[in-house]
């Protein structure tokens, strides 16, 4: 298990895209109304314009694993909290979010 995705909620998906593109200094792999997605070596950064709606308040990084509902279980027995529970979010790919005692998110990405 690794951490390989970062989603950042952004207000002003134009201008992120364009902060992000000059910072990162590569271009997006997809750039779509509703996400814009850079790959910087095995690391991704989305970019999610409707995160702050769907109680984003920060980025969420994304451990990849092999199946994120027994993840999801595996962390919940271990005290962490479902903020999400595992959704298609998109090309056959799970993610679920949970919260650990002090508040802190980690997003759970299935391939």
């Amino acid at each position: 298990m690794s951490i390989k995705t970062i989603i950042i909620p952004v207000r002003d998906l134009p201008a992120a895209r364009t902060l992000y593109r000059t910072v990162l200094g590569v271009e997006p792999y997809a750039d779509e109304p509703y996400y814009v997605g850079f790959r910087v070596g095995d690391q991704e950064i989305g970019l999610d314009p409707n995160g702050h709606a769907h109680g984003m308040t920060g980025p969420v990084n994304y451990c990849h694993v092999d199946d994120v509902r027994a993840s999801l279980h595996a962390a919940v027995r271990a005290g962490w909290q479902t903020r999400q529970t595992a959704k298609d979010v998109g090309a056959g790919r799970l993610a679920a979010v949970v919260e650990d005692p002090s508040g802190n998110v980690l997003g759970l990405l299935q391939r």
